[in-house]
């Protein structure tokens, strides 16, 4: 915020537009909890599996990234594992009052949701529900689960109307534009100098929307595209092993299709339909870049690089790089990897950096005349 006062200038940093409105303060800081505490639950059950397993953490970190090491018990999956990540990191966003962690948390809200629903279905079945009565740990596992439910609904409906009004990031953006303005107006002073300031910055807003939009739809089609690949592998590797439509959709949203045990991790089917619906979705949103959906971006797209990653390990461990391409499945596979890793890592490093950012990107870039004047020195030597 720059004010005038006579010759005196008053360099005072405005709001930050990074963070969420005062009005949603107490929305962003109840989904955060939500999720800080489901995220808690999850973590438990790692560290209950390092405690009765007969290895070391360092089996464990292993096991994280290498699926042929001998990790000792499998009480979450490698997806699970990403998710308690992503659930804390968002958590700390949120609680943080960060505005980027709304979407993030959104979607994790969605995902868990999902999850729930699936476990809904499976308990319908007296067999399904008699396996957590016989399971030693079966109340646990059906605790955890059930905590998931409110968990999701909270920070959804916390969140939801968490929106900032048309105009709010757009004021929050443009900074001293309608200020100069209105003290031009005012004072009389600024005159033609404000006018020009003022179109000056209206122009830099122009252009950072306008990057941003690029960075978004890059994004977006590099989204769609994994998820339609993986649409069709998925459909032709069901054709393949000559498992009915019906039979996959069935695993994909009953709990109690995955055989005769309990468990915490998702089965193969619900995360390949919930990834690809998640992939053609944010793609959607992110070409059509008429809402910040950058927050989402990141979370889904550091997962799946994990995830990638990870298959990336078990095809080097394996050999596979090593031997040649016997049939067309190994090398579509392969190419498909390669893909995944790239539009993943392409997706993280755009989401990550300033120029996506929907709040006030383009206002720290400027200085000298284009700020009222001012130039200041943030510690990290960033100007603004």
């Amino acid at each position: 915020m720059v004010m005038q006062d006579g010759g005196a200038v008053d360099v005072r940093p405005g709001p930050d537009p990074g963070r969420a409105a005062a009005g949603h303060e107490r929305a962003y800081r109840t989904a955060g909890a939500a999720l800080a505490v489901y995220g808690g639950a999850l973590t438990a059950w790692t560290v209950y599996g390092i405690v009765q397993g007969d290895g070391s953490v360092w089996d464990f970190f292993e096991g994280l990234f290498n699926p042929r090491a001998s990790f000792f018990m499998w009480t979450l999956g490698p997806g699970e594992w990403a998710l308690v990540v992503a659930l804390l990191a968002v958590a700390a966003g949120a609680l943080a009052l960060r505005r980027v962690a709304r979407t993030g948390a959104l979607l994790l809200g969605w995902v868990i949701l999902a999850q729930s629903v699936r476990e809904i279905v499976g308990l319908c079945h007296a067999g399904y529900r008699q396996l957590y009565a016989v399971e030693p740990l079966g109340g646990w596992v059906l605790a955890t689960r059930a905590l998931g439910l409110p968990a999701a609904l909270i920070v959804i409906v916390a969140l939801l109307r968490a929106t900032e009004r048309a105009g709010a990031a757009g004021a929050a953006a443009g900074g001293g534009a309608a200020a100069g303005g209105g003290a031009a107006a005012g004072g009389g002073a600024a005159g033609e100098g404000d006018t020009r300031t003022g179109v000056t910055k209206r122009s830099c807003a122009d252009t950072d929307s306008w990057w941003r939009r690029r960075l978004s739809r890059i994004c977006g089609v590099l989204f769609l595209v994994m998820g339609a690949t993986r649409l069709v592998w998925a459909a032709w590797s069901t054709a393949e092993e000559h498992i009915g439509l019906g039979t996959y959709l069935r695993r994909a949203v009953d709990g109690s299709a995955t055989g005769g045990m309990v468990q915490l991790s998702q089965s193969g089917e619900f995360t390949t339909l919930s990834s690809v619906s998640v992939l053609l979705v944010l793609g959607v949103l992110a070409v059509r870049s008429n809402r910040d959906v950058r927050g989402a971006l990141l979370v889904f797209a550091a997962v799946e690089l994990y995830l990638t990653v990870r298959t990336v390990v078990l095809l080097t461990v394996t050999g596979f790089f090593g031997g040649p391409f016997v049939t067309g499945e190994s090398a579509a596979s392969l190419v498909i990897t390669a893909y995944e890793l790239a539009a993943t890592t392409s997706v993280v490093v755009l989401a990550t950096g300033r120029s996506f950012s929907a709040y006030g990107a383009y206002e720290s870039r400027l200085s000298g005349p284009y700020g009222g004047g001012s130039h200041r020195s943030s510690p990290d030597g960033r100007a603004g």
